[in-house]
């Protein structure tokens, strides 16, 4: 169990990636911090978490707004006494191209996505200097590589978030703080559910190995790089793409 006894902290873990990645800490030996917005969702995934043996407690937190997040970090310490691991994860689209995005498109995926990860690394931040040690993992996108049309707001969050990453293991390499990134390419989650099974194709013939990823397999990459197996890895930017960039 490469994380037994460590406390995680996952947002947007209510579905998709963040859901597979709690369970997959949860079998890892974590106690889990379930973090979503949706009430049901959380409820769900910490009783999934509680099944494997795991201590789980859910958090019913909005990441682009810093008095939930405040909240739900210090309740976390309160009942845990610490913080070792945190999975930024929680994230939204709202796509449209350049000249008909509108404000509150852009603002509301900025608020999510860029924001809400600052918001939850600033709140865990002085816990893990205080402590020694702590590992930071933030979700970028190959979007966050590469550009995608139609994303100009998910786009710039996500680059973004490289930025964070780059800067923040330079500033917390030194106080014992790991901090990478992992850049998933077209990853089978419920964002995809509306997408029409022409378009599903298309992107799977986009990726040499002629799929699309789990959110079981980018689970496993941020179990991987929150365990001590990853001790010399900072300030990476992982991307789990199938070779689709190549």
């Amino acid at each position: 169990m490469r994380l037994k006894d460590k406390v995680a902290i996952v947002t947007g873990a209510g579905q998709g990636i963040g859901e597979a990645t709690a369970l997959k800490f949860a079998r890892e030996g974590a106690v889990l911090a379930v973090c979503d917005l949706n009430p049901d969702a959380v409820a769900r995934v910490v009783d999934a978490c509680r099944k494997t043996g795991a201590t789980a407690e859910g958090f019913v937190t909005d990441v682009a707004n810093r008095e939930s997040v405040t909240e739900m970090v210090l309740t976390v310490l309160r009942k845990f006494q610490r913080i070792d691991i945190l999975v930024n994860n929680a994230g939204i689209t709202k796509d449209a191209r350049l000249q008909k995005m509108t404000l509150k498109q852009f603002d509301d995926v900025i608020d999510v996505n860029l924001r809400g990860v600052f918001h939850v690394a600033q709140a865990v931040v002085d816990i893990m200097v205080e402590q020694g040690a702590g590992v930071i993992l933030n979700a970028s996108s190959v979007v966050g590589l590469y550009g995608n049309y139609g994303q100009t707001n998910y786009a710039a969050a996500k680059f973004g978030v490289i930025g964070f990453t780059k800067t923040w293991s330079r500033e917390l390499g030194p106080k014992g703080i790991r901090v990478n990134a992992v850049a998933p390419g077209f990853i089978e989650t419920p964002i995809l559910s509306t997408v029409p099974e022409e378009v599903l194709t298309k992107m799977r013939d986009q990726v040499p190995l002629r799929r699309l990823g789990k959110p079981e397999e980018i689970a496993n990459i941020y179990a991987f790089l929150a365990s001590d197996e990853a001790s010399y890895i900072n300030g990476a930017v992982i991307e789990a793409s199938g070779g689709m960039t190549l």
